[in-house]
């Protein structure tokens, strides 16, 4: 990266206020730039570079909607939230990121005050969240709380466990699904875009309130239109969209939507942001959205070491040393192959 370098909006911001004051045809392009401004530090020093390129078009549009770091936003590990890094005042420090002196690989609270919640291991962002929105209750608070959480962290048990408890405790909480693994027809999307515009407009959600208001007031008769109307509503989302199970958790599910359609998000959030409950957003990513090395092989390109960034290919070889991962990895494939009553444990990912 060359000192010359410029990034037309990208430079103007220093803060998610800076974001808040740009004009929406703006947003696009500050997106551009902050992938570009990725690429071109990532591939000089290394680190965890595809999640983020798919994470950028959430963070510029929750910063934009949100009033941050007064509403409380909690990503899920580290891996996704460079671009959160990059627009909450560490752009520069990104130069050093996992180096000696230089800013945390993870989210770190002693880092910054956007950094609401700071883990290295995934599945735990719900649960903070979650402790977060009943402490705003508890203090008669209007702060927002919103978790960012990946398709694969929410594999992980933890993640359904604060699900169910947010669903019981009907906590004001905001989950956004990072979902990078899925692939959507063109017809459903259409579709559901249009089921999410409509159950997520204000008038919409106003209108309910007062058929509800209205049917409780009409004794059995007004329980059976409201149980036509629930299943109605049911019935329509089982259809047109997959977030069921997420509304069996007590949650509205909103998506599928674009992950990187940063106008639509603003929209979206502008139009939940004000509703009560748990509320769950769907958004389709890519990993390494916007660099086609990324885009052709993301697990290459997950955590790089430094890079090509006109190939995307390694500066150097990898060394001739074997890791202790690969060390332990081996020798267990050897036992194992001799005896079937052998367990591999592992604390992480293997």
């Amino acid at each position: 990266m060359t000192e010359a370098t410029t990034y037309n909006i990208l430079d103007k911001i220093n803060s998610p206020a800076d974001i808040r004051l740009l004009e929406i045809h703006e947003l696009k392009e500050l997106c551009a730039d902050i992938r570009q401004y990725m690429v071109d530090v990532i591939s000089e020093i290394g680190g965890h570079f595809g999640g983020g390129l798919g994470t950028v078009e959430l963070t510029v549009a929750l910063h934009r909607v949100f009033n941050t770091p007064k509403d409380l936003l909690v990503w899920d590990t580290g891996h996704q939230a460079y671009p959160h890094k990059i627009v909450t005042g560490r752009k520069e420090e990104l130069k050093k990121i996992r180096q000696f002196g230089g800013i945390s690989g993870f989210l770190k609270r002693n880092e910054s005050e956007y950094d609401t919640f700071g883990a290295g291991h995934a599945s735990t962002s719900i649960s903070a969240a979650l402790g977060m929105a009943v402490a705003q209750r508890y203090n008669n608070s209007k702060k927002k709380v919103i978790a960012v959480i990946g398709d694969g962290a929410m594999t992980g048990g933890m993640a359904y466990e604060a699900m169910n408890n947010s669903g019981i405790l009907k906590a004001d909480l905001i989950v956004v699904l990072n979902d990078n693994n899925m692939s959507i027809a063109p017809n459903v999307w259409q579709i559901s875009n249009y089921f999410t515009e409509i159950i997520s407009h204000p008038e919409f959600n106003k209108l309910k309130g007062q058929v509800w208001d209205l049917t409780g007031k009409l004794d059995h008769f007004g329980d059976r239109l409201r149980k036509i109307a629930v299943r109605l509503e049911s019935g329509i989302k089982a259809v047109i969209t997959p977030g069921m199970l997420f509304e069996a958790l007590g949650f509205r599910y909103f998506g599928p939507v674009n992950g990187h359609n940063v106008n639509q998000l603003v929209k979206l959030f502008e139009q939940v942001k004000e509703l009560k409950g748990p509320i769950l957003i769907h958004a389709i990513t890519e990993k390494g959205k916007g660099y086609i090395p990324a885009e052709k092989d993301f697990q290459h390109l997950h955590a790089a070491t430094p890079f090509n960034k006109e190939t995307g290919k390694a500066l150097k070889s990898p060394s001739s040393i074997p890791s202790y991962t690969k060390i332990f990895g081996e020798a267990l494939t050897e036992l194992v192959n001799g005896n079937s009553k052998i367990v591999g444990i592992t604390a992480a990912m293997p």
